[in-house]
This record gives C-alpha cells, sequence and structure tokens, in this order.
C-alpha cells in the first residue's frame, strides 16, 4: 500500500454530530462591531432548548471581469458577502421571550400588555443581540463556536394549531446578521450563561 494512503488512513479525522448544542445571547454594544464581549450581561431570552438551527450560510458573488483577447474564460474577483437568514425553531411553552424580542423591533409593544395601540411603539431598532451558537460532543464538550453579529429579528411563526395533532408544536424566529464568523471554543466560553441558552432535547 502507497505511504501516502497510510498517512492519510492515520490522519483520519471523524465527523462531528450536530444533535448536542447551544444557543446563547449577548447584548450588541451600539454603533460598534465588537461581537458582543458580554461585559453588558447576557440576555436571558431562552428559556427552553431549541430543536433545530439552520441557515449557517454565507456566499460571494464573483464579478466577472472580460478581457479583450482572453478568449478562455473571463477573470474572478471577489464580491460582495451575503448572509442566510437563520432560523431557530423550539417548542412552543408559555415562555413568551422569543416574541418579546421580535415585539421590540416590530413596534408590537409590551408582550405581557394588552392589545391597544396604547402598548405599540416604533421599534427599537437598536435592540441588536450577538448570538452565538457552540457544537458540543456527547460529553458536552465546546467543539465549535459560530458568531453572528448584530442579529436582528425579522419573522416570528407560531406554531400550527391542528385538532387531530399529537406532536410537539414548534415556534420559529428567523434572524438576519451582519456577520458569521468561528471562534474557538475557549474565546466563548466566559459569555455563555445558564438562563441564556438553550440545548437540543
Amino acid at each position: 500500500m502507497p505511504d501516502s494512503l497510510i498517512l492519510a488512513s492515520d490522519k483520519f479525522i471523524a465527523p462531528w454530530q450536530t444533535f448536542k448544542f447551544h444557543v446563547a445571547f449577548v447584548r450588541e454594544p451600539i454603533a460598534a462591531r465588537g461581537g458582543g464581549s458580554g461585559a453588558s450581561g447576557d440576555e436571558a431570552l431562552c428559556e427552553g432548548g431549541f430543536s433545530d438551527v439552520s441557515g449557517l450560510e454565507a456566499s460571494m458573488e464573483a464579478k466577472a471581469i472580460k478581457e479583450g483577447g482572453a478568449n478562455y474564460g473571463a477573470h474572478q474577483r471577489a464580491g460582495q458577502v451575503t448572509f442566510a437568514t437563520v432560523i431557530l425553531k423550539r417548542g412552543m411553552s408559555s415562555s413568551r421571550d422569543l416574541w418579546g424580542w421580535w415585539a421590540l423591533f416590530a413596534g408590537a409593544g409590551n408582550p405581557g400588555g394588552g392589545s391597544g395601540a396604547a402598548t405599540r411603539t416604533n421599534g427599537a431598532f437598536a435592540h441588536r443581540l450577538t448570538v452565538r451558537i457552540t457544537l458540543m460532543n456527547a460529553a458536552a464538550q465546546a467543539q465549535l463556536v459560530w458568531r453572528l453579529e448584530r442579529a436582528m429579528p425579522v419573522k416570528f411563526k407560531a406554531a400550527d394549531f391542528n385538532a387531530r395533532a399529537t406532536e410537539v408544536g414548534i415556534e420559529e424566529l428567523h434572524l438576519v446578521h451582519e456577520g458569521l464568523f468561528v471562534e474557538m471554543p475557549q474565546a466563548a466560553a466566559g459569555n455563555a450563561a445558564p438562563a441564556a441558552t438553550g440545548a437540543a432535547r
């Protein structure tokens, strides 16, 4: 057997499983891209665990530059980077924390108050949060941390009601953000608080 194949086998790294993770929210410094140092305290947004996190995606629109005489393809240059909408899903419960954050932006007023015009506001557009999604192994050790900077809720979806259904109701919160980054687990270890985390059940 060639040596290169032996070395490749010796260096095999088992892929991670994605069924165990934590989601933490940290208040974002106003008018700054600081990544949420946690100095202002963690936001106790999530009292229940999340069952699904999707949309950790970034794509770049390449710019094609055509050169006269260079007929075998165009030159490709880096363009604008865009990020997908991140979707958080969890079982519906009496906790209205996700709705409360959405209501701050949408101007839906106090989630615990009435439905009249007196409870409505114009939206707290500066209330951005840094979101950290930590992938963990079976021993609850952090393996990888994804950081979303200046996250803003853009859609809230309540569970569908069906008198014949038996499954748990799932509610969703859709987030847009201004940056997707990877952190070492040690760098985010001091920013995750049990009150502000969610874990897959």
